[in-house]
Formats: C-alpha cells, sequence, structure tokens
C-alpha cells in the first residue's frame, strides 16, 4: 500500500511539473497602418518575464502555456492576448488618441488636455514634418490668435503677437510673447532651436494660463518642449533637405525706354495748361511755349520736325537726335553714351538671384526604463532671393534624462548655434540692394571699358549710381552668434505624490559684428576707411525650485498645488572699436586694430546687469472631471523699476465644467463639451533699456568745459551730464484679461473645436510724459494710459473621410481682434465753439505719434484723396491751387476756409481737415490646412492664411518716390502708370504731383487684405516590404512649395510684406535607421 501511494505521488508531482513546463512563443507587432512597432514592450501577465520586439517588430519568448500576454507601447492602447502552444502570437496595436493629445505644458508642470481651464492651443511639429519648415515660426503659423509675421530674407522666421498689440511701448520687444523652452525662460532667439529637434509646441494665451509666468506673461506665452527618446531600441533619423529660393511677385522698375519716357514726363509735367492756340490741356507752357515738345523722343515728334526740333539746341551740328534729347533729359556722359548707342543693363536681375538652400539633420535617440536619451546635429545654409543676402547655422542638441534610483532623476539638455546673420537685409529702405535696384540708370555701366566693375555707374565725373558688386571690393561684412543654452535638472519623488524639481538655466552668447572698408576705395570718405569691430558677451541664468503635489482621493478629487521660487541674472559686456588710417598698411585689415592712428580712431564699451526674482503658487481641483478650478498667485521683483515699486502681484482665478460628463446630458451626437470661464492680472518687463527708471549719465569733451594748463595751452575738460529724469515710482505695465471658451466635440470627436472670446486692459504703461522746460529736461519715462483690447477666437478640427485607403482632415482657424486707445497723458484740453468760447474738455490726444482716445492704436489718420482731377476740370482745380493731374483731396472741416473779398470760398487744409480712415492692423485672420493620407504611405497637404480689414497708405500714388533728385541723377524707379494728358488715369497722379493750396498731397488709401497659398506639400514613404531589405525602418520623400501664391488688390509687392517676398521650392529625404 505504501509502494502505491508512493508511485501515486512521484505520478501527480510529474503531472505538476509538466503542467508548469515552458514553451516557446513568437510574435509579430504592428500598427493599424501595417507598419511594424519597434520596441513595444511583451510582458507575460502576473510575472516580471518580458521582452521588446526587435527591428522587424518580431519577439521571441519562453512562457508558461497558456499564459496571458500584455503588449503595450508608448501612444498606442494596450492588448492582452493569450498565447496558445505552436501557434504565433500577431498584434495589432491602435493608437490611443488621448494619451497623444492629452498632455498639454502649462508651466511648471503638465496637466491633462481635459484638465485644462485655460486658453491653450497645441501645435504637433511632427504633423507639419512633411511641409519642410525652416524656422519654428513656420511651424507656428496659422494657428488662431497668434499672428506671425512673414520675413522674406534667408534667415527666415518673423514677429510674434499672441492676441494683438497690447502697448504703446514698442521698445525691447515689449509687445511680444514669452518664449519657454523646456520649462525654462528663453532668452534667445527662435532661430537658436531648430524646428526638427521640436516635440510640440503650447501657446498660453490667458490670463490664468500665462500668469505663473509673471515677465511678459502679459503678451501669452509660446511653451517649447523639445524630443525626448522613447522606449525601445535606438532609432536614428536622418534627412537632408535642398531647395530653390526666388522672389514671388514683385514691383518690376522701368525698362529701359520706359525709363526714358519717365523721365521726359518728368520735365513735361511743369509745362501742362490749357493751350489757347488748340484748346487743349497740353504741354505748351514756359519752355513749350515757343518750344514745342523740347522735352519729346525725337522720333515721335507731332507738329514740329526733326530739324526744328535740333534748332532749339545750339551748337548740335552733327551731333544724333538721340544725343541732344539725352542731354535735354539732364543724362550723366556716361549714361548719355550708353543711350545713344543703345546699351543698356539690368540692375534689377543682378540685385536678384535664385538662391539655393540646404539643411541636413541628423539625430539618435532612445529610452530604457533608466535612461532616455536625444541627440542632434543640424546644418543649415540659405541664400537669399536678394543677391548678398546668407543665412548659416550650425546646431546641436543633446537632451538626456537618467533614473538614478526609483525616487531620484537628472537631466540635461545642451543646445549649441554657431550661426552668420549675413549682411544684406531685405526690408526696402535699407542700404545695398534696394541701391543697386534704384539708384541706377539702366544705360549706366555695370563694367568699365577695361573690364573692371563700375564703381560709378553713371561715370566717374560725377559719382552717381551704385554697384554692389564693385563696392564689395573693398568692404567687408561680417555678423554673427555663438550660443550655448543649457538646462540642468534635478526630480525627486517624495511619499504622498510630492515631487520636488531643481531647474538651472545658464545661457552664454557671443556677438560679433565688424565692417572693413579699405583704403583702396576711390573717393572714399576717410572717416569710413578703416575698421569697426563690435563684440559682446552675454551670460544669463534662471533658475527655479518647484515643489508639487499631485494627489487624488476618494477617486472622484483630484488636486494638484504647485509651488515655484525662481530668480534670474543676466549680464552683457559690450566693446566697440573704430580703428582709422591703420599703418603700416590697413591690409592689417580686422585683426590689428591696435594700428589704427590714435587720434581719428574711436573706443567705446557698455556694461549692463539686470535681476529678478518671484514667487508662484497654483492650486488645481478636479471633481468627478466634471469641475475644474484653477487659481493662481505670483508676485514678481526686477531691478528695472523705480525704487519704490520693484514688486508687482498677479493673481488669476479660472474654472471649467465638462457639461458632457453629467449623468443628465445624453445627447448623443456631442461627445465633447466643456465651458470654460477665466480672469487673471500679468505683468510685463520687457523695457529697451533696463536703466530707464534710473538718471542717465553720458560722458563727453567740450571746449566750453576746459582750462589752461600750466604751459598756457588750452585743455578740453572731460566731463559727465545727466541726460535722463530718474523716476523712483516708475512701475510694472499691467493687464487684466477675462476670457470664455467652449470647447466642443461630435461624432465621437471626428468634429472638434473652440469658440473663445476675451476682454484685456493694459493700463500703467510704460510712457514718456511731457515736463516743464525748467527741470531741464524734456520728458520723464512713467506709468500712463490704458488701451483695451478684446477680440473672437474659432478653430475647428474635423475628419472629413476615413477608410482603410483614404483619409481626409481638415483644420480651420478664425481670429478676430480690435484695440481701443482709452487713455494716453490724463491731460484734458478745452474744447471751443466757432465764437473761440469754451464749451468742453476732453483729454489730450497725441497727434505726432497719431495716437487718439478712442480709436485703435494703428489707426490711419490723414487726409482723405478722392480722385484725380482730370483735364475737364481746369478750373475748379486752380481754386485749390491745382491743376489737372493733381490729388483731389477731400476739404473736410469748413469752417476755417478762407472767404474772398468776391465772396468766393479757397479751402484751407490743416489737422482739422484729416480723417481716421481705417487701421493698418488686420480685423481678421483665416488660415485653413487639409490633409488627405491616400493608401497609408502617400500624403498630400495644402494650407492658406488670410488676413482681411485693414489698409494701408501709399506715397507711391503721389509718385513720393519720384523725388526731384531722380531727375537731376536720372536714377530709375518703380514701374507705374502716372497721369499725363494723353493717359489721365485715375491710377497714379502726375509727376511732381501738388497737394491743395500748399498742403501735403494725400496718400492714397489701399486695402490691404489678402488670401495667401502658403504652403503645398506632398511625401511617399517607401512600403515596408521594399525598406526592410535595406535594413531601413523608414525611407520617406517630399517635397513642398512655400508660398505659391499671394492675391490681393496691394500693387507695391507683397501686401503682408509691402515688398519682397518670396517663393520656395524644396524637395527632402528622411531616413529613419
Amino acid at each position: 500500500m505504501t509502494t502505491l501511494l508512493l508511485c501515486m505521488g512521484l505520478f501527480l508531482t510529474v503531472q505538476s511539473l509538466h503542467a508548469q513546463e515552458k514553451i516557446n512563443v513568437n510574435g509579430n507587432v504592428t500598427d493599424a497602418n501595417g507598419e511594424v512597432v519597434i520596441g513595444a514592450t511583451i510582458l507575460e501577465k502576473g510575472t516580471t518575464n518580458g521582452t521588446i520586439t526587435d527591428m522587424d517588430g518580431n519577439f521571441n519568448m519562453r512562457v508558461s502555456e497558456g499564459a496571458t500576454l500584455e503588449v503595450s507601447y508608448i501612444g498606442y492602447q494596450s492588448a492582452e492576448v493569450t498565447t496558445v502552444a505552436g501557434r504565433p502570437v500577431n498584434v495589432t496595436l491602435t493608437e490611443n488618441l488621448e494619451m497623444l493629445e492629452e498632455v498639454v505644458v502649462v508651466g511648471y508642470g503638465t496637466m491633462r488636455k481635459k484638465d485644462l481651464t485655460g486658453s491653450i492651443v497645441q501645435i504637433r511639429p511632427d504633423k507639419l514634418a512633411n511641409e519642410a519648415p525652416k524656422t519654428v515660426q513656420d511651424v507656428l503659423r496659422s494657428s488662431p490668435g497668434l499672428n506671425v509675421g512673414y520675413d522674406a530674407s534667408a534667415k527666415g522666421g518673423g514677429s510674434m503677437q499672441v492676441r494683438g498689440q497690447r502697448s504703446l511701448y514698442t521698445d525691447g520687444g515689449h509687445n511680444d510673447p514669452l518664449i519657454i523652452l523646456d520649462g525654462m525662460q528663453f532668452y534667445g532667439e527662435l532661430s537658436e532651436i531648430n524646428a526638427e529637434d521640436i516635440g510640440q509646441i503650447d501657446v498660453l494665451k490667458d490670463a490664468s494660463a500665462a500668469a505663473v509666468f509673471g515677465a511678459k506673461g502679459a503678451n501669452g506665452v509660446i511653451v517649447v518642449t523639445t524630443k525626448k527618446g522613447k522606449l525601445g531600441k535606438p532609432i536614428i533619423n536622418v534627412s537632408a533637405t535642398l531647395g530653390v529660393n526666388t522672389r514671388s511677385d514683385y514691383r518690376d522698375v522701368f525698362s529701359p525706354s520706359g525709363y526714358v519716357q519717365f523721365l521726359s514726363d518728368w520735365y513735361r509735367t511743369g509745362t501742362y495748361g490749357m493751350n489757347p492756340a488748340t484748346n487743349k490741356y497740353e504741354a505748351y507752357q514756359a519752355s513749350y511755349s515757343d518750344r514745342p515738345g523740347y522735352y519729346d523722343n525725337p522720333n515721335n515728334l507731332s507738329g514740329v520736325t526733326p530739324d526744328q526740333w535740333r534748332a532749339y539746341s545750339i551748337n548740335t551740328d552733327g551731333e544724333s537726335l538721340m544725343s541732344i534729347w539725352g542731354k535735354r533729359l539732364n543724362m550723366e556722359d556716361a549714361v548719355l553714351q550708353n543711350f545713344t548707342n543703345g546699351r543698356t543693363f539690368d540692375w534689377y536681375d543682378r540685385t536678384f538671384r535664385t538662391g539655393f538652400n540646404q539643411d541636413y539633420n541628423a539625430s539618435i535617440s532612445g529610452a530604457s526604463d533608466r535612461i532616455s536619451y536625444y541627440m542632434s546635429m543640424g546644418y543649415l545654409k540659405n541664400e537669399g532671393a536678394v543677391r548678398g543676402n546668407d543665412y548659416q547655422s550650425m546646431r546641436a542638441n543633446m537632451k538626456v534624462t537618467g533614473k538614478v534610483t526609483d525616487w531620484l532623476e537628472i537631466g540635461a539638455n545642451v543646445n549649441f548655434q554657431d550661426r552668420s546673420d549675413g549682411d544684406i537685409q531685405v526690408g526696402l529702405g535699407t542700404n545695398y540692394w534696394d541701391q543697386n535696384m534704384l539708384r541706377n540708370s539702366p544705360y549706366s555701366n555695370y563694367k568699365e571699358e577695361d573690364g573692371s566693375l563700375s564703381l560709378y555707374p553713371h561715370g566717374n565725373t560725377v559719382k552717381r549710381g551704385y554697384n554692389y558688386d564693385a563696392e564689395r571690393q573693398y568692404l567687408d561684412l561680417e555678423k554673427g552668434y555663438t550660443v550655448l543654452n543649457t538646462i540642468f535638472n534635478t526630480k525627486l519623488t517624495l511619499p504622498y505624490g510630492v515631487h520636488y524639481e531643481f531647474n538651472v538655466a545658464p545661457r552664454y552668447q557671443f556677438f560679433y559684428d565688424r565692417y572693413f572698408m579699405s583704403v583702396e576705395r576711390p573717393d572714399s570718405n576717410p572717416a569710413n576707411q578703416g575698421v569697426n569691430r563690435e563684440q559682446s558677451k552675454r551670460f544669463d541664468y534662471s533658475l527655479n525650485n518647484t515643489i508639487t503635489w499631485d494627489y487624488t482621493f476618494k477617486e472622484k478629487h483630484h488636486v494638484i498645488l504647485t509651488l515655484v521660487q525662481e530668480a534670474e541674472e543676466r549680464r552683457s559686456w559690450q566693446d566697440r572699436i573704430e580703428a582709422r588710417n591703420i599703418l603700416p598698411s590697413d591690409a592689417l585689415g580686422l585683426h590689428h586694430t591696435g594700428n589704427g592712428t590714435k587720434e581719428l580712431s574711436n573706443f567705446s564699451s557698455r556694461d549692463d546687469h539686470e535681476t529678478a526674482a518671484a514667487y508662484m503658487g497654483r492650486l488645481f481641483y478636479s471633481y468627478d472631471d466634471r469641475y475644474m478650478l484653477t487659481g493662481t498667485l505670483r508676485r514678481d521683483g526686477y531691478c528695472a523699476f523705480g525704487m519704490n515699486n520693484p514688486w508687482a502681484t498677479f493673481p488669476s482665478l479660472s474654472g471649467a465644467w465638462t457639461f458632457t460628463n453629467e449623468k443628465f446630458f445624453n445627447w448623443k451626437p456631442m461627445s465633447t463639451g466643456k465651458l470654460r470661464v477665466s480672469w487673471g492680472k500679468n505683468g510685463n518687463r520687457s523695457l529697451g533699456n533696463v536703466l530707464v527708471a534710473l538718471a542717465d549719465l553720458a560722458g563727453g569733451t567740450g571746449a566750453s568745459m576746459g582750462y589752461i594748463n600750466s604751459s598756457g595751452g588750452y585743455v578740453d575738460m572731460k566731463y559727465l551730464s545727466v541726460n535722463r529724469l530718474a523716476n523712483p515710482n516708475l512701475e510694472w505695465e499691467k493687464t487684466e484679461a477675462f476670457n470664455v471658451g467652449l470647447d466642443f466635440g461630435f461624432l465621437n470627436d471626428r468634429v472638434t473645436g473652440s469658440i473663445e472670446g476675451y476682454v484685456m486692459k493694459t493700463h500703467d504703461m510704460i510712457m514718456n510724459q511731457r515736463i516743464p522746460d525748467f527741470s531741464g529736461f524734456g520728458s520723464i519715462t512713467t506709468n500712463l494710459g490704458q488701451v483695451n483690447n478684446s477680440g473672437v477666437e474659432f478653430s475647428l478640427n474635423t475628419t472629413n473621410i476615413t477608410n482603410k485607403n483614404f483619409q481626409w482632415n481638415t483644420t480651420f482657424g478664425m481670429s478676430y481682434n480690435k484695440n481701443e486707445i482709452k487713455h494716453l497723458y490724463y491731460e484734458n484740453e478745452n474744447i471751443v465753439d466757432e465764437n473761440g468760447q469754451v464749451i468742453g474738455s476732453k483729454e489730450r490726444d497725441d497727434a505726432g505719434n497719431r495716437w487718439f482716445i478712442g480709436q485703435p492704436i494703428s489707426v490711419i489718420w490723414d487726409y482723405k484723396q478722392t480722385g484725380i482731377w482730370q483735364v475737364n476740370e481746369v478750373e475748379e482745380a486752380a481754386q485749390y491751387g491745382q491743376k489737372p493731374g493733381d490729388p483731389k483731396v477731400e476739404n473736410f472741416y469748413t469752417k476755417d476756409d478762407k472767404i474772398e473779398a468776391d465772396g468766393s470760398r479757397t479751402p484751407v487744409y490743416n489737422d482739422n481737415d484729416k480723417q481716421f480712415l481705417g487701421t493698418t492692423t488686420p480685423k481678421v485672420r483665416l488660415s485653413m490646412r487639409n490633409e488627405f493620407t491616400m493608401w497609408k504611405n502617400l500624403t498630400f497637404s495644402f494650407n492658406f492664411y488670410s488676413y482681411l480689414g485693414h489698409k494701408s497708405l501709399s506715397g507711391n500714388y503721389l509718385n513720393g518716390d519720384n523725388a526731384g533728385s531722380m531727375t537731376s541723377y536720372t536714377f530709375n524707379t518703380f514701374k507705374k502708370e502716372y497721369w499725363t494728358p494723353e493717359n489721365p488715369t485715375n491710377k497714379y497722379a502726375r509727376l511732381n504731383a501738388a497737394g491743395p493750396n500748399g498742403a501735403q498731397g494725400a496718400q492714397k488709401l489701399h486695402n490691404r487684405s489678402f488670401i495667401r497659398f502658403e504652403n503645398v506639400s506632398v511625401a511617399y514613404t517607401l512600403p515596408k516590404a521594399w525598406t526592410s531589405k535595406w535594413q531601413l525602418e523608414r525611407v520617406k520623400l517630399f517635397g513642398t512649395i512655400r508660398n505659391l501664391a499671394c492675391f490681393g488688390p496691394w500693387e507695391y509687392g507683397d501686401p503682408e510684406t509691402g515688398g519682397l517676398a518670396t517663393r520656395t521650392f524644396t524637395f527632402g529625404l528622411n531616413l529613419t535607421l
């Protein structure tokens, strides 16, 4: 019996051991598009036994028979599958859209999107990767409520404003938003951040969202978060982008024939009058009275023979008619010679070019359960559409986070850039490129007869014209930056949901600007011959200590308490040397400024130092994902304000109600609905001069301050003078804002969007107030005025079509914004009636700055032009002191007109006749983006944006760019269809037109509204079956056209820039290993 029991026990033991035997399981993990998922975690449920998928998404592991496998990967919904011996496990993961989009950076932490109570918009650059954005601004453009300017330079970029202009003060980027990079205030330019390195961007628009940052929080906050490594094996990504950069539609200059006709018409315009002999309004007065056709083309004369025309000039025997005509048009000898010989040069074409752009990037990233890393390097070289406008940048980035223990995590983020900004700017009116285009006759010389470049295209005897290429033989210009941005952080995980984080962000910047003009340049001003070297060093740092308590109790109550202490310091050192008469030779150039003659050289320096500190507390409470409340209190101190008011307090409060989570809400079409309300105050400390509240001492040397030394010689005395009055009461500029918003989603969030409305009041603005002359100062910087700002924003995201082989998504945005000046200097002036009696008072406007109470900041205030006097209105035009071809100006205020002895009225024009004609700022901004995905690997997208409702005055209507010097010097100018008796247009006035009764001629009001097709792109990802053979994870080809077309009534170049815009064609290749 004992033997039987022993045998049975042994049998059961063997059976038990057999039941626990391990089996081999293999499988594959893909996503919904059939793409393999690399680095997915496979874990045997209830154990620590696990593995990850390889390059092909495959895995192999030993598990207990019948075990359940848990399959997970960041950004995807986890899946469970039961193993069966001998059967492969194939798993398809679907994207967890809520996880991908719910985390928003709100400042000193993150929050789930559904918990937000403020106005925040998120941009994910990876969704725009096919559009080959050149700058961060390209990524941000078209976001509702964020106004991004257009920059036509090789560098690109553009200005930014969140919800319009809030303040009249503009120095020091006073209306720019605050930039936060990976949680820390960023003092550099956005060009320092490689668009390829950005993981997400969050734009904080209302006061409650921005209040945690203080500083420039009043202007909104742009929070940039760079990429980090993802769990799994290392991922190597390499991209190369090549493109060409051309000018888009731009104003042309006169052709050679049009240029000569322009000169002829300029001289003829003063001779227009009603000819009694012909009863026509034509050129006949002055020299025309007895020499008809004097300035006319001798090959196209009317009423006079060539011989008669020749006889108007003396000593012309043997001289060609064209030579005689050129002399009458004041052509210089060199221009005249080329004109008579038919030789021309296209300066316009020489000014522009087809630039070549290159952008190369490489990165490696990855993560384990203990460390995450992302490292990248990029090289960018762009040639602008304007010859000489170049930009070059080398950028590198390293972001590493390591989990030392379960409670300690450390990290470092290091960003390096070395860039050259080039030396030719593209704004019209700047030197070099527009001079090259406009200050030369088409008959001037690009080269001399000996083949050398002509320094004076109009001839060495007159020294006129400008040749950029010739100038650069003697001129060197260099400008660039070397920047090192760093962020170091430590995180501690403490009991009871408490986290402590320490961040410090040192930043170093070196800037250089070098100028060298050789003495070999003929006839140059000795004061400009030599070297200018400016260089500066800046060191900034900011640090913060943050304690966060994140706790959920009884499952429905969620609390997040954040406490922050922050400090900043910025130092800069600037030196400038101007060396002249460098001996023994100026060939020593930039490198030996000490060889300059000291009596002719100049040296200067400037040092700045500023500090700031802040304390902040924020409390967030949520109940059952239905009711959310956020309260923030921040106290900021800044050294630039007066000693009596360096500190200010900024509170905010916001709440939200997710009504679709209520039990009573059962309208099935609506999947998401949240109502948000916020109020808050923010400050603005951005100043052009951090010493603005202090008295300013300026040094100098003056003969009147000198003395006689012991040898009887006179010595100039060096002295210091006070040129700015101190204001110890200067304080923070403040903005108080109220925002209400509705977030919505329909059809299981296939349609999502938001509607926002806001009202903001900016007061205590930084302004200069006039003070009595006896004070010895003209003004003092103080806090004055108030500007109100309001608007509406709407965004809509739709998935229009989605099936196995086709998906169509649309994003639409609209914003409306207006502002109004409520107060300026709080100085009243009397209102008088027609008899000069005081009948009231009103707050004084500032007409000099064109600031008016009750009007927008960018209001247009000028005479109203109503047309052009025509040839049948000679007598009426004469009443205004004008003649046909001159602009008609509305006599808006008639009470001060002069009544003549015969009872007739002579209009008088002054500021009373000027009117409010609109604003230069768009009222409405629209954007739309459509993206199509076909067969899972082919995408096509296009987007456009539009600015509506703004206007602009243009002096081109009056031919303001046709000053007399342009005929005296025979420069060229922009092409236009100006008024002549033979071409009585209303488009442009006559050349040398005059305003009414000596008043300034009215500029023409133009509509600047436009719509721009900003980007068209296509991308194709090669099939996995192809790339796997090459051991590549992904190969993507893409092409894009940026600024495909722009439509609008503005005819003086691009309607957005007012001048030049560029069109870029790009092709790129992206490889993932």
